[in-house]
């Protein structure tokens, strides 16, 4: 039970504003308009607030992280990898086996219909089959003799 004085915890919607009103820059700018990009290409995404500090927009699944710092606001797909890129978005993180990252500097246009495209790409495979499908496990395996 809550004690009068104690203010009620945030949303993650709104620690997300409240990052964007604390950089008051271009990477606040550039934070706001890739959430509203976000909320277009996928009005049920669902907004959470992780890893001290990481803006995360999930679907059945992480979509993707908004994350900031001096040069850079980086969009970080979580299963970028297994993603077709036909625009070239990702330009960050390409070695790894599973994400991939956009950076977006000072001064970058955004393309739009591509990353919305992206997007929604994570999505689909979210909540295809695929990814949802889990090894099932229901009793030990015995050792042969």
């Amino acid at each position: 039970m809550r004690k009068s004085g104690f203010q009620k915890e945030k949303s993650p919607s709104q620690m997300i504003d409240e990052r964007i009103r604390e950089l008051g820059d271009w990477r606040g700018k550039m934070l706001s308009r890739l959430r509203a990009l976000i909320k277009q290409a996928d009005p049920e995404v669902v907004e959470e607030w992780k890893w001290r500090g990481a803006p995360v927009w999930s679907h059945a699944g992480m979509i993707c992280t908004g994350e900031t710092y001096k040069n850079v606001v980086k969009m970080t797909f979580a299963k970028g990898a297994s993603l077709e890129d036909p625009s070239g978005l990702f330009n960050s993180s390409l070695e790894g086996n599973t994400r991939r990252a956009i950076d977006f500097h000072d001064g970058d246009k955004i393309d739009e219909k591509a990353l919305k495209a992206l997007i929604r790409a994570a999505v689909a495979l979210n909540t295809s089959v695929r990814a949802s499908a889990r090894p099932v496990r229901s009793q030990k395996r015995r050792k042969s003799a």
